[in-house]
């Protein structure tokens, strides 16, 4: 699928950068002092804190660090016990899940069925594969104390998967008077029963976010694998520094000012394997795709015609080029589902691959009724994986005769902002792009961005019956065969209609001080469990 992949002087600009998070936040403080503190730049600033009422991945990341799961994916693909066992019924209707002893939230009470029940409820309301199994589910309750029973309205061969699905949005188990809170509003405090402890005190969203080790916590004893497996907590402190700057966190990890960087410059990757007091590889092996998406629910992109213009204006050797410029970590790939997994097919991507739609997309856009409505973008300039898109999809869409606001911004704004359905004049927006885990859009139903929900969907809000009526017929597939044609309707349907613009593949690599070990690869990278630090 892919190719997989100086020591520097102590640059002045992250020992600034350091020295006004030390003044700011107090680095030396009683609870460093008390034991290993590990430090990481993370891919974004984290300012929303609830794992269920956003997608994004740092807000998934900070949701490993504080929750657990009922069941976890390993690095085999099979789902195992994580917080409970399970037992499936003969016919396949009811599954029994029974919690582990030991079991904890961070203020103490024990943790019940009744609160897994309300938590189960609280995700599914709002995740893509949750709401696909409520459809197909009579009832989930709580038993007793430590039982939560899931009975089925018929056969479904995705509950497990569904539950202990890895990246966005992770089934995380929540205190019941946390999980109640409505999905569309965020919870008021962290209180997990995970490894890790939130330090809300010390939180200082634009400058560091704080966890502690739950001394409380009781790991499994199964080897840690992907999310599953014993959550051994090695060091006593986890803060996010926050650092927009690359070029100041690459130097702050070069002079050991930091431990842990997620997203590594692809132009300074030659640099930074050349020093030998880092290690620099690829976590995810199975990359990202990337997307734009647009607004359905405002002009000019309520109108499939301008929506189709706009798909023929852009193409993939462009957007890859600038965001990555390195074959080693890209690929071209017009698959909905994934290249290079059982789904994949290149069916309606012709002139994304190819790049040979811009005629096309000028004549179609002319016939479309397009009246000269600004498309707002929005354009994060502090993640390194979300700089290029807009700016090249801009250019391009530019370029067809559509006129163009890019309207600068940092990635938790976007976050914010794309849950909003007013009109761009109002504060909304027309377009943004993101990136997905190839884990969270390797199928129908785990991919978010396929939803034809309309309003009760993934913000952009395509409502398409069609679509959803295919979803159906996927889950009760009987055979891989019958799935792959399938899958391929849904691609056909969804390039057709223009439910969102995959924009390729791509690989990123992570560095960290050799001072580390224990750190884990998979498909929801990085998690700091089993990472230990050398003094």
């Amino acid at each position: 699928m892919f190719n997989f992949m100086r020591r520097g002087p102590r640059a002045f600009a992250s020992k600034l950068a350091l020295s006004v998070v030390a003044l700011s936040v107090g680095l030396a403080s009683p609870v460093l002092a008390a034991g290993k503190t590990l430090t990481a730049v993370m891919h974004s600033d984290l300012r929303i804190i609830d794992p269920i009422f956003t997608t994004a991945y740092i807000t998934r990341d900070h949701g490993y660090m504080v929750y657990d799961t009922l069941v976890a994916t390993d690095s085999s693909f099979k789902v195992q016990p994580q917080m409970a066992d399970w037992k499936v019924s003969d016919d396949k209707l009811t599954y029994t899940f029974t919690l582990r002893d030991g079991l904890k939230w961070h203020d103490g009470a024990p943790v019940t069925a009744e609160d897994c029940v309300a938590s189960l409820k609280r995700w599914a309301a709002v995740d893509g594969m949750g709401q696909k199994l409520m459809d197909f589910t009579a009832s989930i309750e709580a038993t007793d104390a430590k039982t939560i029973t899931l009975k089925l309205k018929e056969p479904y061969g995705l509950v497990l998967d569904s539950i202990g699905k890895p990246s966005s949005r992770v089934a995380f188990m929540m205190p019941k008077r946390l999980a109640e809170t409505p999905a569309d509003k965020q919870i008021p405090e962290q209180i997990g029963s995970g490894p890790f402890k939130f330090v809300a005190s010390e939180f200082q969203p634009g400058v560091k976010a704080v966890y502690v080790k739950n001394t409380d916590y009781v790991p499994r004893k199964e080897p840690a694998s992907w999310t599953s497996g014993g959550k051994v907590a090695k060091v006593d402190r986890v803060e996010w520094i926050t650092m927009p700057d690359a070029q100041t966190a690459v130097n702050a990890l070069q002079s050991g000012d930091i431990d842990f960087m997620e997203n590594l410059p692809f132009d300074m990757l030659p640099v930074l394997e050349a020093n030998k007091e880092l290690k620099i590889e690829v976590l995810n092996k199975f990359g990202f795709q990337t997307l734009g998406r647009m607004n359905f629910l405002h002009p000019p992109f309520d109108n499939v015609k301008v929506r189709r213009a706009a798909l023929l204006a852009i193409n993939q050797k462009d957007v890859l080029d600038a965001l990555v410029g390195n074959a080693k970590y890209q690929k071209i790939c017009g698959a909905f589902f994934v290249c290079d997994t059982p789904l994949a097919t290149d069916v309606g991507s012709e002139t994304l691959v190819k790049g040979n739609g811009m005629a096309e997309a000028k004549k179609a856009l002319a016939e479309s009724g397009y009246d000269g409505t600004p498309i707002v973008i929005m354009a994060p300039g502090d993640v390194t994986t979300l700089k290029a898109q807009p700016i090249v999809a801009a250019q391009l869409l530019r370029e067809a005769g559509f006129k163009v606001d890019l309207q600068a911004t940092d990635w938790q704004t976007v976050v914010s902002r794309r849950a909003s359905q007013k009109p761009p004049k109002e504060g909304g927006w027309n377009m943004f792009f993101t990136n997905w885990v190839a884990a969270d859009v390797s199928n129908p139903i785990a991919n978010l961005s396929i939803s034809g929900l309309g309003k009760k969907g993934w913000f952009g809000w395509a409502e398409d019956a069609k679509i959803e009526q295919l979803k159906d017929a996927f889950v009760r597939a009987s055979s891989l065969d019958e799935q792959k044609k399938i899958a391929a309707d849904i691609q056909k349907q969804a390039y057709e209609q223009v439910i969102y613009i995959p924009l390729g593949q791509y690989l990123i690599a992570s560095g960290w001080r050799k001072s580390l070990n224990g750190v884990l690869d998979g498909p929801a990278t990085p998690v700091f469990w089993s990472v230990d630090k050398s003094e």
